[in-house]
């Protein structure tokens, strides 16, 4: 294997650089027809990947090992990504094996980049994701592109010591518990500067982290502002939520700053004791072993809900992983590698590495909980469950006005008439919508009899 790992400063350099060969062919030999290299299948994979290269570039090594006659060259990319991927096409000059995004497979489909699945996997290996294959993340037109592998399990992390010296002996289970509890911390923190509740508000995910696992457990009907039962958006559904953090915020629980704070400097305040709780995914545990070690002693749970009643299912985003590149040369080849990736032995070596939680059933049902402490808290229970595919992203590219993230961030640190606001939402993002159907980039309709209650269960039995 080519460990060939670089860091793609800009899409130009794709054309600038020497990428010769990515759409992949039998090497040629320059010293005769008998020259080993001459024997051998090229495969070139790009990723956008980090945290794992490492685990596999071994598991390279190890195929290579096991199939002497394939050689492959993995590529690390970062910087622009979809659009190298573009220009990697436009060039004849495409990878063979690619990472993809949930919200590139619709689109990379419908521009011809990717090669379907269905002429390749067997139905063994097709029955071990039956349950976990999603419309528009997996499969386009029933056609599967690529397979989901990990997910991000969403939980409310909370500081142990500061609950005890709050006289908290539990977290939260509903709305009204985590704004009194952020209210008891906040009191008893005074002496150490430590708040009751942050949110990295600078990203754009950072109301998302909180009201998308809250909300999809409280509520039956959606994900991402969309009600699958109605087939249109309809932010309603994250009302009680804002209003606790608008509550938050008017008690002053948050701690300051919060509406300019990143994920980062949000875990090196939480490692300091300076936080008692806040929403994040099954990475945590990795962050506080290696990244930001701490000597506080934290904690992970299930999110609370508007209520304390478990009606539906804590959202798992999971989708997209591996796929096969339409123009590849070499696709017999591309996918023995692939189904091998995919394998139960590499994915459970993925999982006890501590690389990510899997989603794949025959895998989360075996693979042992990797040596981090905490990730005993993320790993899936029967209230995870991995939801359809939403409109979102197509929705959004032709949205008019401010996003649904800038309007609830501005309700949260300054006020106003949150039902005016959200009736504005739904009319701007439906009418979005409605173009983004008429333009035929997507086909999502309405699903009546739709309810999360259904994915309880899915991904873990207890």
């Amino acid at each position: 294997m080519k460990r060939n790992k670089w860091m793609l400063a800009g899409a130009s350099l794709l054309l600038a650089g020497s990428l010769t060969a990515c759409s992949s062919s039998n090497e040629k030999a320059e010293n005769g027809p008998n020259d080993a290299a001459a024997k051998k299948t090229k495969l070139v994979y790009w990723t956008i990947d980090r945290h794992d290269s490492d685990f596999i570039e071994q598991k390279i090594s190890e195929y290579e090992g096991l199939h002497p006659d394939i050689d492959i060259e993995m590529k690390v990319m970062a910087e622009n990504y979809t659009q190298s991927v573009d220009i990697a096409f436009a060039s004849k000059q495409a990878p063979d094996i690619l990472r993809v995004d949930t919200g590139n497979v619709p689109t990379w489909v419908k521009k011809g980049y990717l090669e379907s699945f269905d002429s390749y996997i067997t139905p063994e290996m097709k029955s071990r994701f039956e349950n976990v294959l999603i419309n528009e993340k997996n499969t386009v037109d029933g056609k599967i592109y690529t397979l989901p592998n990990i997910g991000q399990f969403w939980r409310l992390i909370y500081n142990v010591d500061l609950f005890e010296k709050a006289g908290i002996t539990t977290p939260p289970k509903n709305l009204a518990e985590m704004v009194e509890d952020a209210k008891k911390i906040t009191e008893v923190g005074k002496d150490s500067g430590a708040y009751g509740f942050a949110g990295n508000f600078k990203s754009a995910s950072g109301f998302e982290r909180i009201a998308y696992p809250i909300t999809t457990l409280s509520k039956t009907v959606g994900t991402e502002g969309f009600n699958f039962q109605t087939g249109q958006f309809d932010f309603g559904m994250y009302k009680e939520v804002a209003e606790a953090l608008r509550q938050i915020k008017v008690d002053g629980s948050m701690m300051p700053g919060s509406e300019s704070l990143d994920i980062d400097p949000l875990r090196a305040q939480f490692a300091q004791g300076k936080i008692g709780m806040y929403f994040n995914h099954s990475v945590e545990p990795s962050v506080y072993k290696t990244q930001f070690p701490t000597n506080i002693r934290w904690a992970a749970a299930l999110p609370p809900t508007v209520d304390g009643k478990q009606n539906g299912a804590s959202q798992v985003i999971a989708g997209s992983y591996l796929a096969m590149s339409k123009d590849s040369v070499q696709k017999e080849a591309a996918w023995k590698f692939i189904e091998w990736m995919y394998s139960d032995d590499v994915q459970i070596a993925y999982q006890e590495g501590g690389y990510g939680v899997s989603v794949i059933p025959s895998v989360a049902a075996v693979a042992k909980a990797p040596d981090i402490a905490g990730i005993e808290a993320f790993l899936p229970t029967k209230l995870d469950g991995i939801y359809p595919a939403t409109p979102m992203v197509i929705t959004e590219g032709r949205l008019e006005g401010m996003k649904k993230v800038d309007v609830f961030n501005k309700y949260i640190f300054a006020g106003g008439d949150l039902d005016k606001e959200l009736q504005d939402l739904n009319t701007r993002y439906n009418a979005a919508l409605e173009k983004a159907k008429a333009a035929g980039d997507t086909d999502i309709a309405a699903q009546p009899d739709f309810s999360s209650v259904s994915l309880q269960g899915s991904l873990a039995d207890k």
